[in-house]
């Protein structure tokens, strides 16, 4: 929804830098497409932050929102 962006509009003028700015937006984009795709992003980010260290490189694409399967318990 356009909500959260009006509403954080005057925020996003203090990121503290241009590399704060693209790292905000990096995280938005990540938990919009997490929403798009009808995974919860806390449960998202929990998963991945527990096995990205673990993960191979060449997999990482695995791990985006579109891609992602939480694992078996």
């Amino acid at each position: 929804t356009i909500r959260p962006l009006a509403i954080g509009r005057k925020n996003y003028l203090f990121a503290g830098s241009d590399r704060g700015a693209r790292h905000a937006a990096l995280m938005y984009s990540l938990l919009g497409t997490c929403k798009l795709h009808g995974i919860e992003p806390f449960t998202y980010l929990s998963d991945v932050i527990a096995r990205i260290s673990d993960h191979k490189a060449n997999k990482l694409s695995e791990l985006l929102p579109q891609n992602w399967q939480p694992l078996a318990k």
